[in-house]
């Protein structure tokens, strides 16, 4: 899940375009109209962008609608607080921070310093090379704001590394114009070069202002205004970390390496949710095993260094800690994919090492009703049961127990129940997903992140035939016709590989790169629609596979995400707590109770994700539709107020609508059809729950709506919402390699089989979200493990193929057809230490706690059973236990509905289960192997035996 920064504004859009002036719940002041100094005219609004004092100001001058040749310009003006360290303001054509172009702008002594620059991912904006051009109309700085007024031609259309883009002002009644807009709290490193490399945003939002208000006749007289004309292409080279992070630069390598020869039988490309598990459990079976991750080490435990200072001296990294989790969003250098038009992690554990850690068990439908046979929930529960034994859900992540900060939880709970909703553990009631509501359930154990890199990896490192590689970017599979015999890789990171790595005999690749990554690399292996296959080749000329060789399959289409629409709504008993502030200054006893006893709200999700309720709708298509809310514990939408509660809505399965991702000629993935709301069905169901949700909220007469606001409609809050994946994202990805009986070369829509092997090959699958036919109801990180789990049983029964793609199953006769092709060129490694962990090798930092840490173990940290807690010496906090709800009544106060406790049975406790802790019934003792090792007052578990 991701809360990203550039959250839409739409707060700041209602009224915004009123007919006459007014000042919102906030006592900020919107305005439809502003005559400026020179008499020009805007639409004009005021925004508080927290940085420095007072508020800003932006608006907008556009020609009449008939007027062609000015189409695609506008005259603006920006008035931008000043701090005392200094700032830059930074204004997207689009409502994101990616695929459109940007202008920068700071104050330089008396002079406002401007640069165009242009995000293609989350990298540094590089300067842009289009034609957009600038011409300053006047300008002024003083103590406190600068002020800009200017004319941007062709700035609403751009081009740039094949990527081409417009938001051209619409013609259409009561229409607006979205942009987004960031401002760094420091100045650029050299005020004086327009070129100058900035730091990261201190923060950012959206703001749209009316399209048909803006237009005036007199636009062209205005134009004239405009003298000193920007130079459209920067010369100089934008460095610096960016508005979010440095792309790395090119890595040599030698001539030799010690692994030249080495071949696999198995090679997994991405170390997510996918890739982990699936090398895990292809590692148990004896096999030989690569597993491949372009990234660095994320967590403690393998590595990892990227932390604050507060934990310099423990094992652990940023990555660790649950409540620093949503850093990501403000601090992605050398985290965040650089090639990616939308947020992905590219570290060990993908997105698994930067969520927040939310872990549901499947829903029986999300498999019942989109995956095809094989993969039906009956099918899937062995894999499911296995999945939760090692990793179980956690709804108190403290090690004390408590759950800190429960207001959020009480207040939006106490509404639900008393509107008649379900209280349950949905852990333990994956199916009751209508009118019911639950605590959030997360992968942590001990205190920490836990997930695939504290279970599978911890059991996969100790295998001989298992290998780690870090730093290291697969390029493309390498082909002979319908057989994969390896991959090129090549050094991203210092410490990365280069060269080509071969399979054994016999042997597969299995791509779990995601739902841009796994595209990329079957793009750039000749395996795609014709038209991005061709744009491959244009860039890479002899380095594509010869076009005889190229499957015309539909990688990149399908495209999904759950379509994430918001309410914002205040409670005087709402507790706000800065995460972003404890990141580089906790409070003490915060920081204290964390480090030493896992404990405290540093050891729950950050931003305080207080409760998760679901519901159904159905659609006029007569599609039921299904609705997760997720409520978290801070403003956003411009709302200034420390008793907010955002509530994030995801439509999930049965939407219909669906996107595409593509490759540009600079060999960056994009989105370039959403896949949000953009059918009427789908619109009509996120309307429908709306209604139901904000009817539901007021059962509580102290919850205040505030987004939508009074002065809007629902009609009109949803038809402006924005359908950009800078807008609307909850960076759920899938679907963009999609299973299905029906081949897309025989112009079906599915790109791999029911054993997930990719159609017209022999060897070559896919195993990540990418795979998902339709979107889900939940979080996916356990259901894609789950589906790693399943998939590698069907990819182990494939036993190679007779060159025709058509794979022979191991009890069919025939010989195996697989390629055994020399190497084209060596497997070289970067001028630094070898980033391969094998049995041989040092082994990882052990479990990614500090000496001071209660329960120290490198084991992994899983149970069968929910790790739950009932505390009681905190009365504050609602108990809740691995057990079916039992009924529940509110108090006066919104204090947080109960649920009773279950018992477990069994003699002797397996490998990772539950063996003992406070109101737990189950067995005591272990299987041979494992001893009981006791994690705090209320949880035991089955580890190792030392």
């Amino acid at each position: 899940m991701q809360f990203i920064t550039l959250l839409p504004a739409l707060s700041l859009l209602s009224g915004a375009l009123a007919q006459s002036a007014y000042t919102d719940d906030n006592d900020i002041e919107y305005t439809n109209a502003y005559t400026d100094d020179n008499d020009i005219e805007y639409t004009n609004m005021k925004l508080s962008t927290d940085v420095g004092s007072g508020a800003g100001e932006f608006g907008i001058a556009l020609p009449p609608a008939d007027a062609d040749d000015f189409s695609d310009e506008y005259i603006g003006r920006m008035v931008v607080p000043i701090p005392k360290p200094g700032t830059w303001f930074g204004l997207t054509h689009l409502a994101g921070m990616t695929g459109s172009v940007i202008l920068l702008a700071w104050p330089n002594g008396e002079d406002v310093m401007t640069s165009f620059r242009y995000a293609t991912g989350y990298s540094s904006p590089a300067p842009y090379t289009g034609n957009a051009t600038l011409g300053q109309i006047s300008s002024s700085v003083n103590d406190t704001h600068f002020e800009l007024t200017y004319r941007c031609e062709h700035c609403f259309v751009w081009s740039q590394d094949g990527t081409d883009g417009s938001q051209i002002p619409s013609t259409k009644a009561n229409a607006r114009q979205v942009f987004g807009w960031a401002q760094g709290a420091e100045a650029p490193s050299d005020p004086t070069d327009p070129d100058s490399a900035i730091a990261q945003h201190a923060t950012a939002n959206m703001l749209a202002l009316g399209i048909e208000s803006a237009r005036n006749a007199a636009y062209s007289d205005w134009t004239a205004l405009a003298t000193a004309t920007e130079d459209p292409a920067p010369t100089g080279t934008s460095g610096g970390n960016g508005t979010t992070s440095a792309a790395p630069t090119a890595v040599a390598c030698p001539d030799t390496n010690k692994n030249a020869n080495q071949t696999y039988d198995y090679i997994i490309v991405g170390s997510g949710a996918g890739g982990i598990p699936a090398a895990a459990k292809l590692a148990e079976s004896g096999k030989k095993v690569l597993l491949i991750e372009r990234g660095p080490a994320s967590s403690g435990r393998w590595g990892g260094t990227m932390k604050p200072d507060w934990l310099v001296d423990t094992n652990l990294t940023r990555f660790d800690v649950p409540g620093l989790d949503n850093e990501i969003h403000v601090n992605s250098e050398g985290i965040a994919c650089t090639d990616y038009s939308v947020m992905a992690g590219c570290v060990l554990g993908g997105g698994t090492a930067i969520n927040a850690g939310l872990w549901w068990n499947p829903t029986p439908l999300d498999f019942d009703e989109n995956f095809p046979a094989g993969w039906k929930y009956e099918d899937m529960e062995p894999a499911i049961g296995r999945v939760f034994d090692k990793i179980p859900f956690n709804d108190r992540p403290s090690m004390d127990g408590k759950l800190y900060k429960p207001q959020g939880y009480n207040i939006v709970a106490g509404a639900l129940e008393a509107a008649g909703w379900k209280n349950v553990s949905a852990g333990l009631q994956p199916a009751e997903k209508n009118l019911s509501y639950s605590h959030p359930n997360h992968m942590f154990s001990h205190g920490e992140r836990g997930g695939p890199m504290a279970t599978y990896l911890v059991d996969a490192k100790d295998l001989p035939n298992f290998t780690l590689m870090v730093n290291t970017t697969v390029n493309r599979v390498i082909r002979d016709g319908s057989a994969a015999t390896g991959v090129e890789v090549e050094a991203f990171l210092p410490g990365g590989q280069c060269g080509n790595i071969n399979l054994a005999t016999g042997g597969k690749v299995i791509l779990s790169a995601g739902a841009f990554g796994s595209p990329k690399i079957l793009f750039r292996s000749g395996i795609g629609p014709q038209d991005q296959l061709e744009i491959v080749k244009e860039a890479e000329g002899d380095a594509m596979v010869d076009e005889a060789q190229w499957l015309d399959l539909p990688v990149g289409k399908n495209l999904d995400d759950h379509a994430n629409t918001e309410i914002v709504i205040t409670h005087p008993n709402v507790e706000f707590y800065d995460f972003y502030a404890a990141y580089d200054d906790p409070i003490p006893s915060d920081e204290q109770k964390y480090v030493d006893q896992r404990s405290g709200i540093l050891a729950q999700s950050a931003p305080n994700l207080a409760a998760v309720f679901w519901h159904d709708q159905v659609g006029p298509d007569g599609i039921t539709r299904t609705s997760q809310w997720t409520a978290r514990v801070e403003s956003s939408h411009g709302i200034k107020s420390n008793k907010s509660i955002s509530l994030s809505h995801y439509l999930g399965r049965g939407k219909t609508s669906r996107g595409r991702t593509t490759i540009t000629s600079g060999l960056n993935m994009v989105v370039s059809d959403t896949p949000y709301v953009n059918n009427e069905n789908d619109l009509a169901a996120t309307k429908d729950a709306f209604r139901t949700v904000i009817a539901a909220l007021s059962a509580d007469k102290q919850i205040d709506v505030v987004v939508p606001s009074k002065n809007t409609t629902l009609d009109d809050y949803l038809a402006d919402y924005s359908q950009t994946t800078g807008g609307r994202t909850a960076n759920h990805w899938m679907g963009s390699c999609k299973m299905g009986t029906d081949s897309g070369l025989k112009n079906g829509t599915a790109v791999v089989d029911t054993d997930t092997k990719v159609y017209g090959m022999d060897n070559l699958f896919v195993v990540d979200a990418s795979i998902f036919p339709g979107m889900i109801t939940t979080n996916p990180s356990a259901l894609i493990v789950s589906v790693a789990e399943h998939a590698v049983e069907k990819i182990m029964a494939v036993s190679g193929g007779n060159g025709t793609g058509a794979a022979i199953e191991e009890s069919a006769a025939g010989a195996n057809a697989t390629s055994t092709a020399s190497p084209k060129a060596p497997l070289n490694t970067a001028p630094a230490a070898t980033s391969t962990l094998t049995a041989e090798s040092t082994a990882p930092a052990g479990n990614a706690t500090s000496a001071a840490a209660t329960g120290s173990n490198a084991s992994s940290t899983a149970s069968s059973t929910a790790v739950v807690s009932s505390p009681a010496d905190n009365s504050s906090a609602p108990a809740n236990s691995s057990a079916a709800p039992a009924t529940t009544s509110l108090a006066a106060d919104a204090a947080a509905p109960t649920a009773s406790s279950a018992s477990g049975s069994g003699q002797a406790a397996k490998m990772w289960q539950q063996c003992g802790g406070n109101q737990y019934d189950g067995p005591a003792t272990c299987e041979q192997g494992a001893t009981c090792k006791k994690w705090s007052d209320y949880y035991s578990q089955c580890v190792k035996a030392e």
